[in-house]
């Protein structure tokens, strides 16, 4: 029979009123408590990055390629795509998906209003599923010759480029527009502004004013047309990479694939300050786990402590019946890991169920002016809740060893008349 476990069962069935049940309680919450806070911030954190790093790559690919030029305006050297580099770099396995863009500045015109704006054109190969998770009404643009597009009046390419636009809310109400309106778009460059009139079939918002404020998205054709390019001609390449922890390695192989008059941007570099901002919350979380472990530990320790006060005699007629220091600690450490099991349990529960209705129901709002987003976003990341487990119990199993040594120094004769 296991000594240790049956005398540690023993002290956790101590009534309900006693002193020592009383004290249970408290180590049991404080670690529940601890781990709840833990798994609830991470899940924040990771939903919080995600969300922003989403809101990024809306409209700043991974990797960017594009011509060295002087100029410092919207106006881009053209790219064919007939390229070895654009065929070679399809094939790089570090890289998940390529598509052409092409950037063009212009004015939006309305009777009341205008707004400077930069039209960044598209073709078919782009990837609108980020953008669609960001859209408040309409749909995104028909792009491109697609036949069933075409005779369901989806997309009008009269003119050999679809007229449809999509743009931000803050445009919206800036301009006074509605999905199905029209309005006249002044591009600039040549002799003179060059009007086109497009239509408003889907509206957006991602919260990031860098973005909301100027960027429209429409077809590459028409770029095309009006910097009098040909079909295979673009203003950029942009890149997405399969892991983006790898980003720096793929950024690498990319560089040595492009001919001498390319440029390669990462967008980290771009966006520099969202970066550094989403590190220097990572930081900030490790200090909160650390501060959080360290008063749980501590709680542990105390409580412990307590418990060994409340059976001092115990120990001592165990002591005299001729029981080893030994058998007395792991009795004890089996009476604190009952309470971490619990505690873990029930933190789980807690901090598992606040997320779940967190992420179903959104309960929760934010500012998006301030915070990028119109809610507390919730990511599950299992590996690092099961991390956030066994860290928990293996330090809290680590550190209730310290106060069982207080049972080497207990002398049994003492012990015996000890008045708590």
């Amino acid at each position: 029979m296991n000594v240790p476990f049956f005398l540690a069962r023993r002290i956790r069935q101590a009534p309900i009123e006693s002193f020592s049940a009383t004290v249970t309680k408290v180590g049991i919450a404080s670690i529940a408590v601890g781990l709840a806070v833990m798994i609830v911030a991470f899940a924040v954190l990771f939903g919080f990055k995600q969300t922003i790093q989403e809101k990024i790559f809306l409209f700043g690919a991974h990797l960017q390629v594009s011509k060295f030029t002087a100029n410092q305006s919207y106006e881009e050297a053209p790219i064919s795509t007939n390229t070895r580099f654009f065929r070679e770099v399809q094939s790089n396995p570090g890289i998940a998906h390529v598509q052409a863009v092409a950037l063009k500045a212009g004015i939006l015109k309305t009777p009341d209003e205008l707004a400077g704006v930069v039209l960044k054109g598209v073709g078919t190969d782009y990837n609108w599923q980020l953008i669609e998770q960001s859209l408040v009404a309409g749909r995104v643009p028909a792009i491109g010759t697609d036949s069933a597009r075409v005779a369901t009046g989806r997309a009008d390419t009269t003119a050999g480029y679809s007229t449809e636009i999509l743009l931000s809310q803050f445009l919206a109400d800036q301009l006074k527009l509605k999905v199905g309106e029209s309005v006249i778009t002044y591009f600039l460059g040549g002799s003179q502004p060059r009007p086109r009139k497009l239509t408003v079939v889907g509206i957006y918002m991602t919260g990031l004013e860098e973005f909301d404020k100027q960027i429209v998205l429409g077809d590459l054709r028409l770029i095309q047309r009006l910097n009098n390019w040909t079909p295979d001609m673009v203003g950029s390449f942009e890149l997405f990479v399969r892991d983006f922890d790898r980003l720096d390695a793929t950024f690498r192989t990319v560089f040595d694939q492009i001919p001498p008059d390319f440029r390669l941007f990462k967008v980290t570099d771009q966006y520099g300050p969202l970066f550094d901002w989403m590190v220097l919350l990572d930081r900030n979380t490790l200090v909160f786990l650390i501060l959080i472990l360290f008063v749980a530990s501590f709680n542990m320790v105390s409580v412990l402590l307590v418990l060994m006060m409340e059976r001092t005699p115990m120990i001592g007629l165990l002591k005299a019946l001729g029981s080893q220091n030994t058998l007395l600690r792991r009795m004890f450490l089996y009476v604190g890991l009952n309470m971490v099991g619990w505690g873990l349990l029930i933190g789980n529960a807690v901090g598992l169920g606040f997320c779940f209705v967190q992420d179903y129901f959104k309960l929760i709002p934010l500012d998006p002016k301030n915070y990028f987003m119109s809610f507390v976003p919730i990511q599950w990341d299992w590996g690092v809740i099961g991390l956030l487990n066994a860290a928990t119990l293996v330090l809290i199993a680590a550190v209730l060893w310290i106060p069982t040594l207080v049972i080497n120094r207990i002398e049994p004769v003492r012990a015996l008349v000890f008045k708590k």
